[in-house]
């Protein structure tokens, strides 16, 4: 446990470099200007380092002081955070939320599961951005984000929890197949009218092939159209304008309706991993951490 004394220490400093002077701080935190100045003086003696630079004038900070002051404001700003969760759990939920989500699966998966726990919490005031571009959530001020892949590395500040994988098939409509037939191999599809999503940096997605136990091989394919919208992909299969892999949550209804049917049902693999993600420092917010628990409740996927 640390010593009461440090910390009152390191609030006399903080609100010391806060207020300006040792007078400002005293009367900030209902102390004389001497015990403030004895408080940070004991503080600098506990470590062995100069925090400021005192002139009859004014106080300045020592580079040491400054990386010092960066610390402890960190360090109490968590444990502002952790009595704020305590606190939150004998009070109701309220006030504002930002979450970004992929502008489809938002949509069609996240949406219904957002609206009940709004419903649940009447006092927060979501606000809902739909992307498919990589954003900077913390940068943006997102609490939390949906995300669909996986970076190469999780950077330090975001928190981050796995929900699951996609499954991903080869789909046609009845009038295509009906047309073309159905290709009997991957290496036939080349012979088939491919429909791609694309990003706007002018790629495509890769196709992805399972075979048994074999590893997953990923393969750039020619398209017929390439959208950049996966729900203008769904649009044109069923239009009957060729083939497209997709994930089973963006074409449930149409398969179950027949206007969409698998093919190549050996090939259909994992796709990619669904992520809840959210800065580090607000995970102890009581709100995202509600919704954190809500969305991994109501979007795991097999």
């Amino acid at each position: 446990m640390i010593p009461s004394e440090r910390l009152k220490g390191i609030e006399a400093f903080v609100c010391t470099v806060d207020a300006g002077s040792f007078t400002a701080a005293g009367l900030r935190l209902n102390l004389t200007n001497s015990a403030i100045s004895k408080s940070v003086g004991r503080l600098e003696a506990r470590l062995g380092s100069r925090l400021f630079e005192r002139t009859t004038r004014r106080l300045t900070l020592t580079d040491v002081g400054a990386a010092f002051y960066e610390t402890c404001v960190r360090v109490l700003g968590d444990l502002a955070d952790a009595e704020a969760v305590l606190a939150a759990h004998r009070s109701e939920i309220v006030g504002r939320l930002k979450i970004d989500l992929p502008v489809a699966f938002g949509r069609m998966q996240v949406m219904p599961v957002l609206l009940a726990f709004a419903e649940r919490h009447p006092g927060l005031r979501p606000s809902v951005t739909f992307t498919d571009r990589v954003i900077d959530i913390v940068e943006e001020g997102v609490d939390v984000a949906v995300r669909i892949g996986t970076p190469a590395t999780w950077p330090d500040n975001l928190g981050h929890r796995y929900l699951g994988s996609e499954r991903v098939i080869f789909c046609a409509a009845p009038a295509y197949i009906d047309r073309r037939g159905v290709p009997d191999s991957a290496d036939d599809l080349s012979r088939f009218d491919c429909i791609l999503y694309g990003r706007a940096d002018g790629s495509t997605i890769r196709w992805r092939f399972g075979a048994g136990t074999a590893p997953v091989e990923e393969r750039t394919m020619a398209g017929r159209l390439v959208l950049g919208s996966a729900e203008a992909q769904v649009g044109a299969v069923r239009a009957g304008f060729g083939i497209a892999q997709l994930a089973t949550w963006l074409i449930e209804e149409e398969l179950e309706r027949g206007e969409l049917v698998e093919i190549l049902p050996e090939l259909a693999t994992a796709g990619l991993p669904l992520h809840l993600v959210w800065p580090r420092r607000r995970q102890l917010s009581a709100k995202v951490d509600a919704l954190v628990e809500a969305l991994s409740a109501g979007l795991r996927i097999a």
